[in-house]
């Protein structure tokens, strides 16, 4: 979770580096050879020049494409009609990003619902734990997982008109999907230190969502209320009864929206994605990001070469998928070693968290390694 910090060094030293890197895909197209990709958080303090040289960099070092946040679950960084603008960022960058030949996705939040105007107006849209306790006035771990329920309708058209909007947005090339999913039933390993718990199974306060609208359409389905299980987390029903939620709300409801405006239609997603009951596997989504943290989860870069093969495995469709690697405390031999264990696990390319964390040296290692590889060719 720490994963939504501002990290706002992308300011420094990142005039550099020469350009020149050529291979850029039109936009909008899949890529014969490898795609690679940033995520890219809001910064005030960025001048259209520093976002020029960063985006020249970029296109120079092999990134592809960019992620930038524009909805974060209350804020849009773009001009919504349905959120509150914090300001226009989306309309600061985007052409910027576009004349240095990068394709630009649109970075939203999914399911978490920070408005205060939501939650007093609706606050039967959200999602209730194994106590009763509803995330919109009690929410796990942190203060933003006020996570909307998948199975409200409200709730759908809700994060709907967000894919619309953006969508919407002639020169956007697609959707990006974060947090389409549930609160973590478990944490990764290396976080449950940071929240001071131990999560040696599933406990109620962190199992979603067993709202009254879950509970009926379960018991439709099934003749039993879930709230009467003994042990929920072995009831394997129930447990696909959560992914079909999900799944059901990307696939058919938010994905058709993105793709009537015949944009691109992607997600960050889990490898551990039980925990957080998001079967992303069968989405038939254009591409996949997993977020392969591995330091999260006490491992080293062989971890995103095995998950990185285990994600290929599981999709049932030609959706593409690119290794997601959290630059935030690596150095650049541990980023060089990460790109190259994503790429021995057939990736389709990486994607990085986050630009701002980047420095010359990173830009370098990556440049570095993209040129070695173009000469394998």
């Amino acid at each position: 979770m720490t994963r939504r910090e501002f990290i706002n060094t992308m300011n420094t030293g990142i005039t550099g580096l020469a350009l020149g890197m050529s291979g850029r895909s039109r936009a909008g197209e899949q890529p014969q050879s490898l795609k690679n990709w940033a995520w890219m958080i809001p910064n005030r303090r960025m001048s259209e020049d520093d976002y020029k040289a960063l985006f020249a960099l970029m296109n120079d070092c092999g990134i592809h494409a960019v992620l930038p946040e524009i909805y974060n679950g209350h804020h849009a960084f773009y001009n919504s009609a349905s959120h509150p603008v914090e300001f226009d960022w989306l309309g600061q960058i985007l052409p910027l990003a576009k004349a240095a030949g990068l394709e630009v996705h649109g970075w939203m939040w999914s399911m978490p619902c920070n408005d205060p105007a939501i939650r007093e107006q609706h606050p039967d849209w959200f999602m209730v734990n194994g106590l009763g306790e509803s995330a919109g006035e009690k929410p796990a771990y942190v203060n933003y997982y006020r996570f909307l329920c998948p199975n409200r309708t409200g709730a759908q058209n809700f994060i709907q008109t967000t894919v619309r909007e953006i969508a919407t947005i002639s020169e956007i090339d697609g959707v990006h999907l974060d947090y389409i999913r549930f609160p973590d039933v478990i944490l990764a390993e290396a976080l449950q230190p940071k929240y001071n718990i131990v999560q040696d199974r599933e406990y109620p306060q962190y199992d979603y969502c067993y709202c009254q609208v879950c509970r009926e359409k379960f018991k439709t389905q099934t003749g039993i209320d879930p709230v009467e299980l003994q042990d929920p987390s072995q009831h394997k029903e129930w447990i696909q009864f959560r992914y079909d939620s999900i799944s059901n709300l990307v696939k058919n409801i938010l994905a058709p929206e993105a793709r009537k405006m015949n944009k691109m239609v992607t997600a960050a997603v889990f490898p551990n994605w039980h925990m957080v009951r998001q079967q992303w596997s069968v989405w038939h989504l254009d591409a996949v990001l997993p977020m392969l943290y591995n330091t999260f989860y006490n491992a080293g870069p062989d971890w995103i070469q095995q998950h990185t093969q285990k994600g290929k495995t599981s999709l049932t469709s030609k959706t593409r998928l690119y290794s997601g690697l959290f630059v935030p405390g690596m150095s650049p031999d541990d980023l060089t070693n990460a790109i190259k264990a994503a790429w021995a696990g057939n990736a389709d390319g990486f994607a990085l968290f986050n630009a701002g964390s980047l420095k010359d040296e990173h830009w370098k290692a990556i440049k570095k390694l993209n040129i070695e590889r173009e000469r394998e060719k």
